[in-house]
């Protein structure tokens, strides 16, 4: 099959969605699909304000639409709600054809952090964006029933994975040379340091040892004057990544917007357990729905009790748990969730309510 992948999130940006992306593409090709990445990289670009380091595509419609026409791709899919989604959008729309989209980040709640933008201005603008999707793929059960709540239709339940062998387990905590010798208990944050991460919940957090922080963003400034005590590390590359993982005693996760947190598999594969509160994403990847309790790590209300009690967690059950998420998995989801791009519209099928992570067996 040949599918057209259209993102404004791709290399070298660092974040969730493009390791989400990459990891997709891949599978999707060693299953034999042909996949052409449609990225901000292939046209003239200008830095989406606030974001530094991202850069948003300027007026692509013309050189995108030249682009889908010479591949004619059996199935499209828009990735992102930026300049080339909709750029795609107004493509497949134009043409007649049937597309799915994506929803990875609750930018909404940023515009409102941000910018002061109203949750419901942000929300009817994302709405209209994904209406005429023949397929709006989400990567948690909570994060699907709060878009049907907004008015949100055609929702598949699609989840995420983790690289096992890019994130290798450690039975005990191990030493790193990126951070030197630390005081322990090593509390550590993976992310950008920005509006939606609520990272300032975990640096003023007054608990014992050593804080680490890896990443960069609009905050990081001023976070970093007004913490001078953290360990600031910024971009690392994945297997620098991998080792201040292993290196740390608890992997401290505050954010209460997140949709999904691939950071959490991955601190869990190292063997390193998570502490976050009981939202959407952490109860998704570390199995904390009712009746099923965390298995990666601890969830509680008070984060400072939640990074205290995940110092317990046995490192081999988190590993155990990211196991259960495989990309392989994720892949035929998505294979399984597009649509021919000469569809025509029928009934619209079933909404997924819950899918099992297959386990990976590694």
């Amino acid at each position: 099959m040949k599918i057209a992948l259209l993102t404004d999130a791709w290399l070298p940006q660092v974040n969730g969605v493009v390791t989400t992306l990459v990891e997709l593409v891949r599978e999707l090709e060693s299953a034999g699909h042909e996949v052409q990445v449609v990225h901000p990289g292939q046209f003239a670009t200008r830095p989406c304000p606030g974001y530094p380091g991202i850069d948003l595509a300027v007026r692509p419609g013309k050189a995108l639409a030249a682009m889908l026409d010479a591949q004619a791709p059996d199935a499209i899919h828009l990735a992102t709600e930026g300049p080339l989604g909709w750029a795609g959008r107004r493509y497949c729309l134009r043409k007649g054809l049937a597309f799915t989209t994506a929803f990875h980040t609750r930018f909404p709640e940023i515009l409102l952090a941000a910018l002061r933008v109203p949750l419901w201005m942000g929300y009817a603008l994302f709405r209209h964006f994904h209406r005429p999707s023949s397929g709006v793929m989400v990567p948690t059960q909570g994060v699907l029933k709060m878009l049907e709540q907004r008015g949100f239709h055609h929702l598949r339940l699609w989840t995420h994975g983790v690289d096992t062998h890019a994130f290798p387990f450690h039975g005990a905590v191990a030493s790193s040379p990126l951070t030197g010798a630390l005081v322990h208990p090593v509390s550590l944050f993976v992310g950008r340091i920005s509006y939606e991460k609520n990272i300032e919940a975990f640096l003023e957090l007054d608990i014992p040892g050593t804080k680490v922080v890896c990443g960069v963003g609009p905050l990081e400034a001023r976070l970093k004057a007004k913490y001078p005590q953290v360990r600031w590390l910024g971009i690392l590359s994945r297997e620098a990544l991998a080792q201040v993982y292993a290196a740390a005693d608890v992997f401290v996760f505050p954010s209460r917007s997140e949709t999904f947190g691939l950071v959490m598999l991955e601190a869990m594969a190292c063997g390193t357990p998570v502490a976050a509160f009981p939202v959407d994403g952490p109860m998704e990847v570390l199995g904390g729905q009712a009746g099923c309790p965390p298995r990666g790590g601890v969830l509680h209300d008070d984060l400072r009790v939640a990074s205290q009690e995940a110092l317990s967690v046995p490192r081999t059950e988190a590993r155990a748990r990211a196991l259960d998420f495989t990309w392989v998995h994720a892949a035929t989801l998505f294979e399984q969730y597009l649509v021919p791009v000469r569809r025509q519209k029928t009934a619209d099928p079933p909404v997924t309510k819950h899918v099992t992570p297959l386990s990976s067996g590694r």
